[in-house]
């Protein structure tokens, strides 16, 4: 039989959200920390999903989500660990790996020699494609393991399926040849 805490229906809501205690935090420091266990649990179950379907790791999909949602022609490293809040220097490993497995490419800025760019490239691309279902369920499921049924209400502005969620956890991913 499945644990009570697997079904979204018997969870209490997030502490955080609750606004239990006394009063001590404001609705904007207690929301803030909805956020980071909503955060939290989407990123300890995406880290699987990503590894199984994609063979990079989170903070590699991370890079890949950023680029995802870009012009083709791609964003300066520079931009790219500003948007991330990542160093240089790590995210010039990142980068090499992703490029190392064919999901992007680095050029030079024209006129600049020390910037580069990045860019994904059509495999990153269609991969993205094939596991964006997966990962999309995950994200969903996460959300609604952590949250009540008030909070996945007002997330669904920004993740429409967020509203309708229901924690289960998600099929194994099957890899195809």
């Amino acid at each position: 039989m499945a644990d009570s805490a697997d079904h979204p229906a018997d969870l209490p809501a997030c502490p955080s959200a609750q606004g239990a205690g006394d009063g001590l935090l404001p609705p904007e420091l207690r929301g803030w920390m909805l956020l980071l266990a909503a955060t939290g649990a989407v990123e300890q179950r995406l880290r699987s999903v990503v590894k199984e379907r994609l063979d990079v790791s989170h903070d590699e999909f991370l890079v890949l989500c950023l680029l995802a949602e870009q012009p083709k022609s791609g964003l300066r490293m520079t931009r790219v660990a500003e948007l991330l809040g990542r160093p240089k220097t790590r995210l010039t490993y990142q980068i090499a790996c992703l490029q190392h497995a064919g999901l992007v490419t680095r050029k030079s800025v024209c006129g600049d020699k020390r910037g580069v760019e990045v860019a994904l490239t059509e495999k990153a691309r269609g991969l993205l494609r094939e596991a964006s279902g997966a990962l999309a369920e995950t994200v969903t499921g996460a959300l609604a393991h952590v949250m009540g049924p008030e909070q996945c209400a007002a997330m669904s502005g920004l993740m429409p399926d967020a509203a309708t969620a229901e924690a289960t956890e998600p099929e194994p991913a099957t890899v195809s040849d």
